[in-house]
């Protein structure tokens, strides 16, 4: 299926209505956001995950919320909440295996750092290096209400205890509606 989207002559032309375009990522982040609140205040191995019910997107405490790319700064929260909410709804609502519901996460991240005029390579590198060093801190914060089910997946079974042993009080489930 094709849209009509007049450029900036006024003609018209056809362009995918699947095309990956910023427009579009900015509209569906901020319908992620309406249902999801971000929350980075706690330790998050693999950077990022999402409370049991979904309503919570967490990002580690340590991970920076931009990088530099060609002298522009990236705010990267954007990439990984689109990842956590693809990921939490293909596991919640499909009942996909975890590392069925990353791999397709990862491609709706892609397309979102794309949208955004970045080359992924350059987005990947930055994150694998805070890949490592959070997998790498002390596990100090830990919310009671991440949901475990991608570390059982991938059993990570010292990450699960290293976690378990250190869980605080999640935030509060935001309310709906009112």
């Amino acid at each position: 299926m094709y849209e009509k989207h007049p450029p900036h002559g006024g003609r018209r032309q056809h362009v995918a209505e699947w095309l990956i375009s910023k427009r579009m990522m900015d509209h569906a982040l901020r319908a992620i956001r309406a249902r999801a609140r971000l929350e980075r205040g706690y330790d998050i191995p693999y950077l990022a995950g999402y409370s049991v019910d979904g309503s919570i997107i967490f990002i580690d405490r340590h991970m920076p919320k931009s990088f530099v790319y060609r002298k522009r700064r990236i705010p990267t929260d954007r990439f990984l909440i689109v990842h956590e909410a693809v990921e939490k709804a293909l596991i919640q609502l499909l009942g996909l295996h975890y590392l069925h519901a990353h791999q397709i996460a990862l491609h709706a991240e892609q397309a979102a750092v794309r949208a955004e005029e970045i080359e992924w390579h350059d987005y990947d590198d930055f994150m694998q290096d805070y890949i490592k060093a959070i997998g790498d801190e002390r596990l100090t914060r830990v919310p009671d209400n991440l949901d475990l089910t991608p570390y059982r997946d991938f059993h990570d079974a010292a990450t699960l205890r290293r976690m378990r042993a250190t869980m605080v009080p999640g935030p509060a489930v935001p309310k709906r509606g009112g």
